[in-house]
């Protein structure tokens, strides 16, 4: 009888040993490796104002995934990135917790632009980002900045087809990175941008050189597979090119995208690759969680953070950090400006309320006939009391005012050219929203075919006579052939003027107090869109 239960027990101990070993060999099969990724920030170290049912503060009319804000109230900020970021860290094992940024990261801003970037990048260290790629707008310092920033940087900022004319090998000679994560490899392979050659000032990126993202992550993946068990593409091409990548490449888990500022839920998924992005302006933390059995990728869940005030508190060192750079520059920051007594905007991909408003201004300050001004996809939207620093969120970069005198069949060929933007033959090359405008009325129609899209143009209520000489008012960016709008460059009797436009706009608001709405909204009539 002894010997039975002796016998018992071994059997008991020894089923007890086979089920905790095979308890112990299912945890180390099934893993969860949390991504934390943000993107576009563009310089938002702070928080904004957002408003119901307004489009995004930036781009407003993303093609692929249209967004408004779920409800009033301020949001956003470094300060509740850090909250959110700790919180959801103190929830997990910290050896499991990646966090990644899309780029365009420390332009755009009025502070960052004095400081040169330096706010953003110290306030990135104290969270402690594992990788950032660049963005078409962190080169907006020039590549000496950009590469002094890098220095500071506490992670690696990367881009795998940002090429160095010198040693033809990626700018600071790493094309990706492999990070293990408890004993999960995971490369990285930042890809920059293809066009940000056409998005900004060409003298800031002189010594190197843009190659298409899809080439280089062919060139990349082979070599990369054989080091990683999970592989991350942190792009900045844009959710449109992100697809095609996820479509016509093998072997990547997941995109982390940016640049087109969308908020991609529930995740994009393509030929086994998941592809997620966190909007912009530092608005969303997002929580991407990856599933993953054998050291593959099984699953991904995804969270994303609305960093709301009502439902995030600041973090007080992060908080204190931001304060101590405002107060320096506090005065100039929080100039006052005028009121806005309707919310004024920002859209991209179709008249955009403030870029009405500024296009208007430089044409009766200018006496011009037209006045034009890029379509860019960030800033915020105006409400209420404007600050020095509102504006300069819009229209952050010092470009200088100039006029020109341009032929109707060249106003025309630059409409044809913001239809090629808005809906190319080939999607690599789309580039910049819509060509923003005052002064010229016209129907833009992307269902018929190139030079057949523009419709009932016309200036000052007449039809546009294609030799007639008009005056147009614009920026020196566009000089530059910004989004391929190569038409101002090639016009006569270019005026190059001193004054900045950012500074004259603060100047014109000033002196209009009260802004109203653009009674000059509908200029443009966009038929069978993108």
């Amino acid at each position: 009888m002894k010997n039975i239960h002796i016998f018992t027990f071994l059997g008991i101990v020894i089923l007890a040993m086979v089920s905790s070993c095979n308890s112990d060999k299912n945890t180390a099969q099934e893993q969860i490796i949390t991504i934390l990724h943000t993107n576009d920030i563009h310089g938002s170290y702070n928080p904004f104002y957002a408003f119901e049912g307004n489009a995004t503060a930036q781009t407003g009319d993303s093609e692929d995934n249209y967004m408004t804000f779920p409800k009033n109230g301020e949001i956003g900020g470094f300060a509740r990135i850090a909250s959110a970021i700790k919180s959801i860290r103190s929830k997990k094992d910290s050896a499991s917790v990646l966090l990644l940024d899309g780029g365009d990261t420390f332009s755009d801003d009025l502070l960052s632009n004095i400081t040169k970037g330096e706010v953003v990048i110290s306030l990135m260290n104290e969270l402690d980002y594992d990788m950032m790629v660049l963005g078409n707008h962190d080169f907006d310092y020039g590549l000496s900045r950009t590469k002094e920033l890098a220095q500071m940087a506490n992670f690696p900022m990367r881009a795998a087809n940002v090429i160095d004319s010198t040693t033809n090998g990626p700018i600071f000679n790493e094309a990706y990175k492999i990070i293990e994560k408890n004993n999960v490899r995971i490369g990285v392979l930042p890809i920059a941008y293809r066009n940000t050659n056409l998005t900004g000032n060409p003298k800031n990126m002189e010594g190197i050189r843009f190659e298409q993202g899809l080439a280089t992550i062919k060139k990349y993946l082979p070599e990369i597979k054989d080091k990683s068990d999970i592989i991350i593409v942190l792009s900045h091409e844009g959710m449109s090119v992100d697809k095609i990548i996820a479509e016509e490449i093998d072997g990547i888990d997941l995109i982390v995208g940016a640049h087109s500022h969308d908020f991609i839920r529930p995740p994009y998924k393509s030929n086994g690759t998941f592809v997620v992005q966190a909007m912009s302006d530092a608005a969303i933390l997002a929580e991407t969680e990856l599933i993953i059995k054998d050291r593959k990728l099984m699953d991904v869940k995804t969270n994303y953070h609305f960093l709301y005030a009502d439902e995030w508190e600041e973090d007080p060192e992060i908080l204190e950090i931001v304060q101590d750079y405002r107060k320096v520059h506090k005065e100039e920051l929080e100039e006052y400006v005028a009121i806005a007594e309707t919310s004024i905007g920002r859209q991209y991909k179709m008249e955009s309320p403030f870029d009405k408003l500024v296009t208007s201004i430089l044409m009766d300050e200018m006496n011009a006939d037209v006045a034009f001004m890029p379509g860019v996809g960030y800033g915020i939207t105006l409400q209420d009391k404007i600050l020095k620093e509102d504006v300069f969120k819009l229209i952050p970069h010092n470009s200088k005012i100039i006029t020109l005198n341009l032929t109707g069949k060249q106003l025309l060929e630059l409409l044809e050219q913001t239809a090629t933007n808005l809906k190319p033959k080939d999607i690599m090359n789309t580039v910049g929203g819509l060509l923003q405008s005052s002064g010229i009325t016209y129907t833009l129609d992307l269902s018929k075919s190139p030079d057949e899209r523009i419709i009932r143009a016309k200036i000052d209520g007449k039809d546009i006579d294609l030799n007639q000489t008009y005056k147009v008012a614009t920026h020196s960016g566009m000089l530059n052939g910004i989004h391929n709008y190569i038409q101002f460059a090639e016009g006569t009797n270019i005026q190059k003027t001193d004054t900045n436009l950012n500074d004259l706009i603060v100047q014109k608001l000033q002196e209009m107090k009260d802004i109203k709405f653009p009674k000059n909204m509908g200029e443009v009539t966009i038929l069978g869109k993108h």
